[in-house]
């Protein structure tokens, strides 16, 4: 039932899954505004956030449409909203969701670099979303490879190419140092320069976030196996994207690993190539029956977490 709902791409199937998810999101905040005196503060901030779900489901799925990511279906979309469920007691705040929209926005630069059109705007429009990332979250930085991931596969290395990511970059860059330096706060811009260490995974066990980041890898590694081989013996633009993906993919896992103040939003930079890789997988298998096995094993495992655990 759900592969056939989900075998093709439909705008009834974006309404659908955008309404489970807000009313899943309502269900998560209202109980604990609810038991707080009515504000109308409180109605302001509630549909601020649900406006950016509404900006980050239309550009993920801009993102994926229009550079022919997956097939004519909704299984990326199933799979990132079922994902983004899962940390819907993370993401209960503003500056969460703008992080990742702005990743989005950034990938959406990335991505779109299989066409050969405005190349130099794209790449510098890149570096431009890249920087306010940096800005917010300076290991965000990690992802400055996959700019030139992108230049390597899909265009020509040349010197143009290599340095509009950098001047785009540092726009906001001087901006922000600049008005650090107007209020005598310097050190608020240098201090992004010095990153901590490493220190530990304690904080996934402690907050069962361990149990998604070992279903999305196992999602994630099951589809590479089963796309690959298929994938990469063709010579076509979405070989190229099939790996950019990967590489995407494999920065995003490092920076959950790696970045030092973990809150659990961090693996929201998972959830953009995981979903599309575990899409590609889906769409391997043949059997309808399996399909809807798997994605409701997506839906269980959502349920469990949200109200078990």
């Amino acid at each position: 039932m759900l592969a056939n709902f989900l075998g093709k791409s439909k705008p009834i199937n974006f309404i659908i899954l955008l309404s489970v998810f807000i009313c899943l999101f309502l269900l998560e905040i209202l109980p604990l505004h609810l038991a707080q005196n009515f504000q109308l503060k409180l109605v302001f901030e509630i549909t601020g956030l649900v406006a950016l779900f509404l900006l980050l489901f239309f550009f993920y799925n801009f993102v994926i449409s229009k550079n022919n990511l997956t097939f004519d279906n909704s299984y990326s979309f199933f799979i990132f909203t079922v994902l983004l469920a899962f940390f819907l007691p993370t993401i209960k705040n503003h500056n969460a969701l703008i992080i990742i929209l702005l990743y989005i926005l950034f990938l959406r630069k990335i991505y779109s670099l299989k066409s050969s059109k405005k190349i130099l705007q794209k790449l510098f429009d890149g570096g431009f979303w890249l920087s306010i990332l940096f800005i917010l979250e300076p290991f965000t930085a990690m992802f400055g490879i996959l700019i030139y991931a992108a230049i390597i596969l899909h265009q020509k290395p040349v010197i143009n190419s290599l340095i509009a990511p950098l001047v785009g970059f540092a726009c906001p860059l001087i901006v922000y140092a600049t008005y650090c330096f107007w209020f005598d706060k310097l050190y608020v811009f240098t201090n992004l320069f010095y990153f901590n260490t490493f220190k530990s995974l304690v904080f996934y066990s402690e907050n069962n976030f361990y149990w998604i980041i070992i279903l999305i890898i196992t999602f994630s590694l099951v589809s590479i196996i089963m796309k690959s081989p298929k994938t990469l013996s063709v010579n076509n633009s979405f070989k190229k994207s099939w790996l950019l993906l990967l590489v995407n993919f494999t920065i995003a896992l490092f920076f959950t690993l790696l970045i030092p103040n973990k809150n659990g939003s961090e693996m929201l930079f998972l959830l953009f190539p995981a979903s599309v890789i575990s899409a590609n997988g889906i769409e391997m298998i043949k059997n309808n029956i399996i399909k809807d096995v798997v994605l409701s094993l997506l839906i269980i495992c959502l349920v469990v977490f949200l109200f078990i655990l």
